[in-house]
């Protein structure tokens, strides 16, 4: 249930606002336990958790190699599940994620406090210990890796997960009362007016659909991983799948900290709404402009400041992928998906082949294999580092050691400028990034969020109430907001408005990834046909 103004949860104090606020990832510096020839750049990732998806051939040497450093450093590994369940057996393999995708278990760094006081020269580290291990055993330890913290970010949201390259610093720098003068550079999207997040009245109808699928047909199905997708008239319970479950159990995160219908959950009692509420209602709604026949799947693995931990997205994909797996082997509790978008990343430190864990490229392959199309933004921090998940394809001169394939498509997808004669300022850039399209002051859906309803200017005259527009009010329920997170779901619905109605017939599913591909193709090559960016 709601607080009075419905910014909160009930019984929410300042406890549950300051500990949701407690960032959760740490910053890498490459300059700690430095190995000739790897050369580390910034990432974000949690401090005391590694993950294993190491091949049962290596998976005991690996972890002996990493308590051996553990000792060293006067800490110990302890090995759960990617809920952090301790393990009765840590000798046992893990369940594979997918059919041929290895298992994957988290590796709990923590201090060995029988070693004594004066063992514990630094606090557990989890970069400092895979190094460590690293130059004890003179490998790699293929399999093991960091659990990266993932933000979503549409330009201004600044997390602290925001790594590279450190846009406006927290918690907030307006000056009082206005914004900053002379705004400048990729920054300058962030404010309402110039991109930001706005409320904007949206006239005549929405989206209506046509077709009607006849016997042995369905609609195509845009599964969307995000913050979930709150109550909008655009967005009723027969278009859109809120809650998946598999065997059961809810898949993503089911607590009340909800950013789709609470707007004001952290942050300053100051009544402006958290950056991220509304996101994955957004995107719902762009899929939904672009591809009304479409069914939407909204799963919430994102918490309420848009974080994703790396080890909650490889459980989340593998349970969402089983489903669309049992559903084209014709299993019981399946659940067709044909467009999978993911509009959020990180960057890895060590991004070369055998450096990084290839753990969320062999779930992606697998739903590619399914004929899946996967859609991912590019990111918003006006660089040409490349992003994962965007980057996880062969792109020209790539030197991730991904392979080509006949699967269905990887597409990452930077955004343009409303005119779409430009590639908007704060779009990443560079030869892993496929497609350009609109994300720049894009019109969609919005929760009826209320907040900043002081507004700059008011005068109230003729028995009405006047003001200005208040930025942070989203009582129409429509906003403008600019993001590559915007420009994805721009592409994803093009392919499912190419898909159309699918026939259910089981020879038919057998060609879903031609089908796919060739959606895909014919909405690439449309959308380049606005693109006009290019010099």
């Amino acid at each position: 249930m709601a607080s009075d103004d419905g910014s909160q949860p009930e019984n929410w104090t300042w406890r549950e606002r300051a500990a949701g606020s407690v960032p959760r990832g740490r910053t890498l510096d490459p300059t700690i336990e430095p190995i000739e020839g790897i050369q580390a750049y910034p990432t974000v990732y949690k401090p005391v958790e590694l993950i294993d998806s190491s091949h049962r051939s290596s998976r005991e040497q690996n972890l002996r190699e990493l308590q051996g450093a553990a000792r060293e450093l006067g800490w110990r590994v302890e090995v759960t599940d990617l809920e952090g369940r301790a393990l009765r057996d840590p000798g046992a393999e893990p369940d594979e994620l997918l059919p041929g995708v290895p298992g994957t278990r988290l590796l709990r760094v923590v201090a060995d406090d029988s070693l004594g006081d004066g063992a514990m020269p630094f606090a557990p580290d989890a970069w400092r210990l895979l190094q460590r291990a690293r130059a004890r055993s003179k490998s790699n330890l293929e399999g093991i890796g960091l659990n990266h913290v993932l933000a979503i970010h549409p330009v201004g949201v600044n997390p602290f997960a925001s790594s590279n390259p450190f846009i406006p610093t927290n918690p907030f720098i307006p000056t009082n009362p206005f914004i900053p003068t002379n705004p400048a550079g990729s920054a300058e999207y962030a404010y309402p007016g110039s991109g930001g997040r706005q409320p904007v009245a949206r006239l005549g109808a929405g989206p209506v659909r046509v077709a009607k699928p006849g016997r042995g047909q369905r609609r195509p199905v845009v599964a969307i991983l995000d913050t979930g997708c709150g109550v909008h008239e655009w967005l009723p319970e027969d278009i859109v799948t809120r809650q998946l479950t598999i065997d059961g159990a809810p898949i993503g995160l089911t607590d009340d900290a909800d950013p789709e219908k609470y707007g004001d959950l952290y942050g300053q009692l100051d009544g402006a709404i958290d950056p991220i509420p509304g996101h994955g209602t957004f995107i719902a709604g762009i899929v939904r402009q672009l591809a009304p026949e479409a069914d939407l799947v909204s799963v919430r693995l994102a918490d309420a400041q848009g974080v994703v931990d790396e080890s909650m997205l490889i459980r989340t994909l593998g349970e969402v992928i089983e489903l669309a797996r049992r559903h084209a082997a014709g299993e019981s509790g399946g659940q067709p998906i044909d467009v999978l978008n993911l509009s959020f990343g990180y960057y890895h430190e060590t991004p070369d082949d055998g450096l990084f864990s290839l753990t969320v490229y062999h779930l992606l392959r697998f739903a590619r294999g399914l004929g899946i199309a996967v859609v991912c933004s590019a990111g918003n921090d006006a660089i040409d580092r490349p992003a994962f998940p965007a980057s996880l394809w062969p792109w020209p001169g790539a030197d991730n050691g991904i392979p080509h394939d006949d699967d269905a498509e990887h597409v990452s997808v930077g955004a343009l400028n409303p005119g779409e004669t430009s590639v908007a300022l704060y779009s990443n850039v560079g030869p892993w990034v496929r497609a350009y399209a609109p994300g720049t002051s894009v019109v969609s859906s919005i929760p009826r969020f209320e907040g900043g309803r002081q507004a700059s200017t008011r005068e109230d005259l003729y028995d009405r109430r006047r003001q200005t527009i208040a930025p942070e009010d989203f009582r129409g329920a429509f906003a403008t907001w600019s993001g590559t997170s915007f420009a994805a779901p721009y592409v994803a619905g093009a392919i499912a408005a190419e898909l159309g109605l699918i026939s259910v017939n089981r020879a038919v599913r057998a060609g879903a990834v031609q089908r796919s591909r060739k959606a895909t193709e014919a909405a690439l090559t449309e959308i380049a046909k606005s693109d006009g960016s290019r010099i």
